[in-house]
């Protein structure tokens, strides 16, 4: 049976979670389409207005007795909008955990300037220091390895919007490698310029290509540009 075949009937529009458009549900997975400013997991200080917390609602919508619930494969950062996808139990979570590197994973980003390259990989080894924040540095001891493809799409007078193919998943990778160029991603508030004009992170997962739990079938979930990102190049 195709993950197509096992496809469920979702609950009634009015149970549909804020922020969170979905793009596809079965019986093993669920796949959404996050806003920018919305948590992925709780933190001490948001509880509820999550990612976890909103889908774990409406999964249960419809039958009160149910049980059903997500499992957490990987995150986005807050500010970041974009794709995630859930496991529905622990044995789907695990595989999906197991295989996440061998996933393909597609970013589409503005930063601010122009790249000498147009395309290329930027490679270094990432380390975290006590607040957090990621830099790179030399020594592969002292850090993990790192690999970020980009193209440039289209390019304006003060920013360019690139796809990324992250050939390593480490924390910030995106944000770090650009701003370590003197590129930052548009709008990034840790390491990048702060600028009030622009609104947002201009950072999204657009694309995800995985192989179902289940059926080992091959799926790739697609996403748009965000329209804000062509607003931004325009203006």
């Amino acid at each position: 049976m195709t993950p197509n075949q096992k496809k469920i009937k979702s609950p009634p529009k009015r149970f549909q979670p804020r922020g969170l458009s979905i793009l596809y549900e079965d019986r093993d997975i669920l796949v959404v389409d996050k806003i920018s400013g919305l948590l992925t997991i709780s933190t001490a200080k948001v509880r509820e207005n999550t990612a976890y917390f909103l889908l774990n609602t409406y999964v249960r919508k419809g039958n009160q007795k149910s049980r059903n619930r997500i499992f957490i494969v990987h995150r986005l950062d807050k500010d970041t909008s974009g794709i995630i996808i859930f496991a529905k139990n622990e044995a789907n979570k695990r595989y999906l955990q197991d295989e996440w590197q061998n996933f393909n994973k597609k970013y589409y980003v503005v930063i601010q300037g122009t790249m000498k390259a147009k395309e290329g990989i930027i490679t270094s080894y990432l380390a975290e220091n006590r607040m957090h924040k990621m830099y790179s540095v030399t020594d592969p001891q002292k850090g993990k390895l790192a690999r970020t493809r980009y193209k440039v799409l289209r390019e304006s007078k003060k920013f360019s919007l690139l796809e990324i193919e992250l050939l390593t998943g480490r924390k910030n990778q995106i944000r770090v490698h650009f701003s370590e160029n003197d590129t930052p991603v548009a709008g990034d508030k840790m390491y990048g310029k702060i600028d009030k004009r622009i609104k947002r992170l201009t950072l999204h997962a657009a694309s995800l290509t995985i192989l179902h739990p289940d059926t080992k079938e091959k799926m790739v979930f697609n996403t748009e540009i965000p329209a804000y990102f062509n607003i931004l190049l325009n203006a």
